[in-house]
């Protein structure tokens, strides 16, 4: 009994430490660095897990139930390093909500892992290897089977003492875990905030966190929180003052119009009037720029739901909470959307996208948005561009025919396009490609990268075409603008695109920049707006420009509209931790909280050293965006 005692806690201390080694091994990924200071949090929080194990498990079953343990967490660690490669994030449990998604994009992901990530799993190769050799040796004997059957009273002391000491263990480790998830408690930062209480206690906080704003939600009403959100926009003063008493800028310059919606995948700012090797990267959206309203300050703000988030935050103004995709999360609320105020002036609303209407749960979430259709993966002819299927132009064909049938009925439209073509991993087949990659970018992100946006924005005037022919250009107004980054730092220097571009790149501001261009009909000069926003303000700028007053459909926006102000802040989460935002001048990102921040010049892309201005807009975004989060969960459930 005595060796008996000794091989479990070989067996306990043996799993515990490989355990804490890989936990280390993910600080290393998610950090760049080990503090052993820190490395505490992982040992006690370890230990609850441990401790726990050990009292629910049988005996006889602790081997294979060590086996699987250790498997189960091994694969968590690699999915949220390979997690954090592409959104710089920490997932929390919330992010198995996505993995039925994965499938759908497994070629991106497929490109985000590297060999060191299957570090975690060695220890389980090499006791597979073990497991199926000793398989081939000779059985044991049944009385060797019997050991733990078979013991003495004395034994059973033993055994009790053993699960004492596994009590003590727990108590222990919740005790010292819990003080430092209280300590970490009012950090912001959501990697700050896991470096300082370890990944394991950063999922309890997460869970901690959820009940505690369930609590608080059933405190207030939908009403309490429009009235706060009013009251908090209204104390920060984002209205051009010379337009105060006025008639908004450009309102109603599309009123009656058609309007065309193109969400462009990966699309950021900096190829845009941009040529590689004197071959014009986007000559389209280049025109649509000079002839229309070019914002090129425009930052995506999007989370766990990606594209998705895009297509929400578009239509709603409504912020993306981060933990959970807004279609997956809120396809059961009534939403106030764009969709809905238009419908009030006899448009109908249709949607296209070539995937499934599965993927991301936009079958819940079109409805929920008011789309009175949406066309998804039956209704294409499979020209096989990517592992999504068919490309933008046969989206675009498509979606003009079933726009021309509106027009036959006499009826306004609004259609949003949701384009693929320029989804990572940027593969455009050989048939598709319209530009000439320098040999040295050939297969490289940069270059697949720059090859896909070429064909998009080529797609994107094949659209336009289509639109001329069939007499609808001048009787609408097209918005286009790109839903996420497409550029991983982690794959791309900067400088590479400095070098063939010649334009300067920041790895973070760069990056979230993202182009939003709108055309309208009988806009005689085409004017660069440099005021910056976010995708929570396109919704507000369109309806502006189609005539639609939010102030008298009382309706509410966590955005503004870019056309009619003066001063900006908008959040953003997710990509970046929360209480990071971008104002007029710089981009902010906490550290434990405002004080170690840091910024960043939009202009010039270097560090700005005094932060000390922006302590108004750091208090205002947080106070915003809880908001943000409280009036999405409050809005009434849909009716089935």
């Amino acid at each position: 009994m005595e060796r008996t005692m000794k091989q479990r806690t070989a067996l306990f201390c043996g799993v515990f430490l490989l355990l804490l080694l890989k936990l280390m091994l993910l600080r290393l990924f998610l950090f760049n660095e080990v503090e052993w200071g820190r490395v505490l949090t992982d040992v006690f929080s370890l230990l609850v897990l441990m401790s726990l194990l050990e009292l629910l498990i049988p005996m006889k079953a602790r081997h294979v139930a060590y086996w699987v343990f250790n498997l189960i967490i091994s694969i968590i660690l690699f999915a949220s390093a390979v997690y954090n490669v592409y959104f710089g994030s920490i997932p929390t449990y919330t992010a198995l909500s996505g993995l039925g998604q994965v499938h759908q994009v497994r070629s991106s992901i497929s490109t985000l892992i590297e060999p060191e990530h299957f570090i975690f799993f060695i220890d389980v190769l090499v006791m597979a290897i073990f497991w199926i050799v000793n398989r081939f040796r000779q059985k044991r004997t049944k009385s060797s089977e019997m050991t733990f059957t078979q013991y003495s009273f004395r034994g059973r002391r033993r055994i009790s003492a053993w699960k004492l000491s596994m009590l003590g263990l727990l108590i222990l480790g919740v005790v010292i875990s819990g003080l430092y998830i209280r300590k970490g408690w009012g950090i912001e930062n959501e990697l700050v905030r896991a470096e300082h209480m370890g990944f394991i206690n950063y999922q309890v906080t997460a869970i901690l966190k959820s009940n505690q704003e369930k609590r608080e939600l059933a405190e207030g009403s939908l009403q309490d929180t429009i009235n706060e959100i009013k009251e908090l926009q209204e104390s920060y003063p984002y209205r051009d003052v010379d337009q105060i008493g006025k008639e908004p800028k450009y309102f109603g310059a599309g009123k009656g119009k058609n309007l065309i919606i193109v969400q462009m995948e990966s699309l950021q700012n900096f190829p845009i009037h941009q040529s590689l090797n004197n071959q014009v990267l986007t000559p389209v959206m280049n025109q649509l720029a000079d002839d229309g309203l070019y914002f090129p300050y425009i930052y995506q703000q999007i989370g766990q739901g990606n594209t998705s988030d895009a297509e929400f935050l578009s239509n709603t103004s409504i912020y993306p909470l981060g933990s959970v995709a807004m279609s997956t999360g809120f396809g059961g609320k009534e939403l106030p959307s764009l969709p809905k105020l238009l419908k009030k002036l006899g448009y109908v609303s249709n949607t296209f996208h070539v995937n499934e209407v599965t993927f991301w749960d936009r079958i819940k979430m079109y409805p929920a948005l008011g789309f009175d259709h949406y066309y998804d993966k039956p209704n294409y002819t499979n020209d096989h561009f990517n592992s999504f299927g068919p490309s933008d132009e046969e989206l675009y064909r498509v979606g003009i025919e079933k726009l021309k049938q509106v027009q036959q009925d006499n009826k306004p439209f609004y259609a949003q396009f949701i384009t693929v073509s320029s989804h990572s991993p940027f593969t455009v087949p050989e048939e598709f490609s319209k530009i000439e990659i320098p040999t040295e970018l050939v297969g490289t992100q940069l270059g697949n990268y720059l090859d896909s946006v070429n064909y998009s924005d080529y797609a994107l005037g094949k659209l336009i075409d289509s639109l001329k022919q069939n007499g609808l250009w001048e009787n609408t107004v097209l918005m286009v603008y790109g839903d996420h980054q497409g550029i991983n730092s982690k794959d791309t220097d900067s400088s590479l695109i400095t070098s063939y571009l010649g334009v300067p790149y920041h790895d973070q501001v760069s990056r979230f920049n993202i182009p939003l261009i709108i055309h309208i009909p009988g806009l005689t000069e085409g004017k660069r707006i440099e005021q910056v926003g976010g995708q929570v303000d396109m919704m507000p700028t369109i309806a502006n420009i189609m005539g639609i007053s939010l102030r008298e459909e009382q309706f509410t926006a966590l955005g503004q509209d870019l056309l009619n102000i003066e001063k900006n802040a908008i959040g953003m989460r997710y990509y970046l931790p929360s209480g990071s935002f971008f104002n007029n001048e710089v981009m902010f990102v906490p550290g434990n909280g405002f004080d170690d921040g840091t910024a960043v010049s939009l202009k010039t892309l270097k560090p700005v050293k005094d932060i000390s201005p922006y302590r108004e807009d750091y208090e205002y975004i947080l106070r915003l965006m809880k908001l943000s989060d409280e009036y999405v969960k409050r809005l009434p459930n849909r009716a089935p």
